[in-house]
C-alpha cells in the first residue's frame, strides 16, 4: 500500500513510518519539521516538508501521490500552548486536520488512521471509574483535548457522508526513543535528560498524579495492524496500568543512580489527575497486545538517550 504518514518526522510518527517501510508498504512524510527533525526520516520514504494547513500544497501532494491510507499524527502537542494560544490550537489541530481529511476524501483514499489523545480527550475522570473505556464520555479538560477529539465527529460525519473507513488510535502517554530529540517532550524524557546532565527535575503538583505510560513500537504495531481490514471505531492503545509520577521519578533515578529528591512545584492548570485506558477492546478486535513492559521500555529508552 502507498500510505501517507503526516508528522512522519516526529517521535511517534518515524517509528510508524518505520514499521510500515519494513513491512513492504510505500510511505510518503508529510512535515513542517517544527518538532519533527531531519534525523528521524527514514531514507527509504519521499519527504514532503509541508504544513498541514497549507491548503494548496497539501491539495498538490494529494493530487500527485494518490495514497491508499493516510496515517495522521501531525499535530501541535502542548497543552500550555493551548491554553495561551487556544485559536493557533484550532489553527493546526482542526483546521489542519480537517484540510488532510478532506484532500483525503476528495482523492479516494480508503482509510484514514487518527492519532488522538485518550488523556486529554477523557480528561478528569474519577479514580473509580478507571480504566477507561471508549464508551466513557468526552470530557475534555483542556483546548488541546477537545481539538482533539472533535476531529473523530468530523470523521464520523465524513464515513457517514463520503464512505470513507476510519481508525482512531486513542494513545495513552506514549515514550520511548526518539521522544525529546527536538521540541516534543514528554514527562519521561525530560526527566532523563535533566538527570543525565545533573540538574533535578521538578514534579508539578504532589507526584501522586498518574499516568498510563505505553512504549513507542507497541503504538507504531497497532498502526500496522491498524491497516487490517476494521470496522470504522476508536481505541484505547494504552499499558493498561497507573504509574505515577513520582514513582516513574524514583525508577528512572535508580536506572540512572541519580540521588537528588525531586523539587516540587505547583500544579498545572487544567492538567488530568489520574489516568488508565482500558486496552480490552484493541486486543479483542485489533488483535494488539503490547509486548513490551514498563522497565524493558525505561531501559531502551534510557539507552537511547545515553547515546544522543
Amino acid at each position: 500500500m502507498k500510505i501517507l504518514v503526516t508528522g512522519g518526522a516526529g517521535f511517534i510518527g518515524s517509528h510508524i513510518v518505520d514499521l510500515y517501510i519494513a513491512n513492504g508498504h510505500a510511505v510518503v512524510i508529510i512535515d513542517n519539521l517544527c518538532s519533527g527533525v531531519k534525523e528521524n526520516i527514514n531514507p527509504k520514504a519521499r519527504f514532503y516538508k509541508a504544513d498541514i494547513t497549507d491548503i494548496k500544497k497539501i491539495k498538490q501532494i494529494f493530487e500527485k501521490e494518490r495514497f491508499d491510507v493516510v496515517n495522521h499524527h501531525a499535530a501541535q502537542r502542548d497543552v500550555g500552548f493551548s491554553i495561551a494560544n487556544p485559536l493557533e490550537d484550532v489553527r493546526i489541530n482542526v483546521l489542519g486536520s480537517v484540510n488532510i481529511l478532506k484532500n483525503a476524501v476528495d482523492c479516494g483514499v480508503k482509510k484514514f488512521i487518527y492519532a488522538n489523545s485518550g488523556g486529554a480527550s477523557y480528561g478528569n475522570v474519577p479514580l473509580s471509574e478507571l480504566p477507561i473505556k471508549e464508551g466513557c464520555r468526552l470530557r475534555p479538560s483542556n483546548y488541546y483535548g477537545l481539538n482533539k477529539s472533535l476531529i473523530e465527529l468530523y470523521l464520523k460525519m465524513y464515513q457517514r457522508e463520503r464512505g470513507i473507513d476510519f481508525v482512531s488510535l486513542r494513545y495513552s502517554n506514549v515514550f520511548g526513543e526518539r521522544q525529546g530529540r527536538h521540541g516534543e517532550a514528554g514527562v519521561l524524557s525530560i526527566f532523563i535528560k535533566k538527570m543525565l546532565d545533573g540538574e533535578t527535575p521538578h514534579i508539578n503538583g504532589d507526584g501522586k498524579q498518574t499516568r498510563d505510560l505505553v512504549y513507542v513500537r507497541d503504538v507504531a504495531n497497532a498502526n500496522l495492524l491498524a491497516l487490517k481490514k476494521l470496522p470504522s471505531n476508536y481505541y484505547n492503545i494504552s499499558s493498561g496500568h497507573q504509574t505515577s509520577i513520582l514513582h516513574l521519578y524514583n525508577t528512572l533515578a535508580k536506572v540512572l543512580g541519580f540521588k537528588k529528591k525531586p523539587v516540587f512545584k505547583e500544579a498545572l492548570p487544567a492538567e488530568v489527575r489520574f489516568s488508565c485506558l482500558d486496552n480490552s477492546k484493541a486486543k479483542r478486535e485489533m488483535g494488539w497486545v503490547p509486548k513490551y513492559n514498563f522497565e524493558m521500555g525505561i531501559k531502551n529508552t534510557v539507552d537511547f538517550f545515553r547515546n544522543m
